[in-house]
């Protein structure tokens, strides 16, 4: 039978946080978070985060920059991709710097637009509020649904 994690054992913590960075990025929040799970003070998980970033074995900024290519290579827009990262705990500054830098949104929404309906763009209303929907909740904003839609219409009216 396997022992039990001492949560006051530096080592122990350090093993742990090494094993889940080998599988894949976290936020230092995520992080933070699986380690305090399995009962690790908040003095010990604050100083191993600490250690962790300085080696660079965790880095919110790579993080950010993976998440927005893997999340808008999947169709998501920077609306939702910027919300998901803010529910991580990443600061603002740094979510914005990376979306920005992110593709080119527009190509983005035409592509995701296109994949899910076809390449014709809508001619009736009620299409191109179906696409213009669809592509909302894929987070892209208005501006961008507009010009994927080849529309001048006016997505945010109340109208």
């Amino acid at each position: 039978m396997p022992s039990a994690v001492d949560p006051t054992d530096p080592q122990a913590a350090r093993q742990l946080a090494v094993s889940l960075l080998a599988r894949r990025d976290y936020s230092s929040g995520e992080l933070r978070s699986k380690l305090k799970d399995k009962g690790f003070a908040d003095e010990l998980i604050q100083a191993l985060l600490g250690a962790l970033q300085r080696e660079k074995a965790l880095d919110d900024a790579r993080y950010v920059e993976h998440y927005v290519a893997y999340h808008s290579g999947r169709g998501q827009g920077p609306t939702r991709i910027g919300r998901d990262l803010k529910a991580l705990g990443l600061p603002g500054e740094l979510i914005e710097r990376w979306v920005d830098a992110g593709p080119d949104w527009v190509a983005r929404a035409r592509e995701v637009r296109q994949k899910k309906f076809g390449r014709p763009l809508p001619q009736a209303y009620a299409e191109k509020a179906k696409q213009a929907r669809f592509l909302q909740y894929r987070g892209f904003t208005g501006a961008q649904i507009r010009q994927a839609l080849g529309t001048d219409i006016d997505l945010d009216d109340d109208a």
